[in-house]
């Protein structure tokens, strides 16, 4: 259990990364008409406290 627990932590935060590389190419973008579909930081503010959440129950689980 804390094994997939860490795993999944692991991937939320692959989420956080890849979330933060399309927010930095979407603020870089050339054509400012052709604007994100998906709202880049609040993906990664959520990923990133779904890794958190999953990291501190990982850590409770005995």
């Amino acid at each position: 259990m804390q094994v997939m627990l860490w795993s999944w932590a692991g991937v939320a935060l692959a989420v956080v990364a890849f979330a933060g590389f399309a927010d930095w190419r979407n603020r870089r973008r050339r054509n400012p008409d052709r604007v994100a579909m998906l709202p880049w930081p609040l993906i990664q503010v959520l990923a990133l406290l779904a890794a958190l959440m999953l990291a501190a129950i990982a850590l409770n689980v005995r």
